[in-house]
């Protein structure tokens, strides 16, 4: 399973030129981080971040059409047991008061498997997340993934096949070095270049089930989406409490999972900065109560609380109006 030939024809030159020891990483073998300058776009440094970007790109604008399931993975934390700033329920001028003082009594992180094509979301709280706590985990939830999508085809011819992989490392300074023995390709997992990401027996686990890892550059965690949903996660279970132990973190995080997997937003790639910065400034300022919009900012008028007064006042010359016996003051 994978792209079709039509989708592969523009990375013909690369596919058919195997990788070789002056282009390729061996499994397990991080790449050295590339330095940021202050002139990216001509650095030839930021060459190879560039190329990872666009095909993490790709793989949201295109993946799903080719036929495989693109997932992103990420970590989040750690979460202190802290009071959370944050909106809460209560009577009008008795606010919600949280103490000054508190226990540390440990901290929780958050394991997350994201699917933005239908918004589902796969979480584990832990205090810990090393690799004997990261890779067990993420195998048994990418095996229950893996069984529900559509049985992969015959074994195909083994350089069609092999093409189908190496288009997703196309342009890469350093590409993985893949088996000689590849199943058909069936899911892009995007994640972040942490350590345990690279490791030989994890890496290697991905390859035999089907499974291409596509890792983010230096400073290009706004490439995983995984982070957005994270976000919302968090801010839902922890946003005006005051967890007492690690373990109601942990239970809140997943409880908030839960019921966002009931309704579920599905995500879709908005582009890059510059050209969702554009998109937003040609929809102009939004009306809201519909999809609306204005070329320029409403002025909006704050109703200033009537008082009355001695008839011998006169009325007020500063920027309020008295408008139908009530006074209204502009703000600028």
């Amino acid at each position: 399973m994978g792209c079709p030939k039509s989708a592969l024809a523009p990375f013909a030159p690369f596919c058919s030129k195997p990788a070789g020891p002056g282009n390729a990483v061996e499994v397990g073998a991080k790449p050295e981080p590339h330095s940021a300058s202050a002139n990216t776009a001509s650095s030839p440094s930021s060459i190879p971040m560039l190329k990872q970007k666009k095909l993490i790109e790709r793989a949201y604008t295109e993946g799903e059409r080719c036929g495989l399931a693109v997932w992103g993975q990420d970590e989040a934390g750690p979460f202190q047991t802290v009071p959370y700033a944050g909106e809460s329920w209560a009577p009008e001028g008795q606010p919600v008061r949280q103490s000054h003082e508190y226990q540390r009594n440990g901290t929780a992180k958050m394991l997350t498997l994201f699917h933005p094509a239908d918004g589902q979301v796969r979480v584990k709280g832990v205090t810990s997340t090393t690799n004997a706590v990261l890779h067990p985990w993420l195998k048994d939830e990418l095996s229950t993934v893996l069984a529900t999508l559509p049985k992969a085809a015959e074994e195909q011819v083994s350089a069609a096949n092999r093409a189908e992989w190496l288009v997703w490392q196309e342009g890469l300074r350093e590409p993985l070095t893949l088996p000689e023995e590849l199943p058909p390709l069936r899911m892009l997992l995007i994640w972040d270049n942490l350590a345990g990401h690279y490791t030989p027996e994890m890496v290697l686990w991905l390859f035999s089930h089907g499974i291409m890892p596509l890792y983010t550059p230096l400073s290009g965690s706004w490439l995983n989406m995984t982070e957005s949903v994270q976000r919302i996660v968090k801010r839902r279970a922890l946003e005006g409490q005051h967890p007492q132990t690690a373990e109601e973190i942990i239970t809140w995080l997943e409880a908030t999972a839960r019921g966002w997997n009931r309704n579920p937003t599905p995500f879709v790639w908005g582009g890059k900065r510059a050209l969702r910065r554009a998109r937003r400034r040609a929809r102009g300022h939004v009306a809201g109560g519909s999809g609306a919009c204005a070329r320029q900012p409403v002025r909006r008028r704050r109703r200033s609380v009537p008082r009355s007064q001695p008839s011998s006042c006169r009325p007020s010359t500063n920027t309020a109006q008295d408008v139908d016996g009530e006074q209204w003051r502009y703000a600028s």
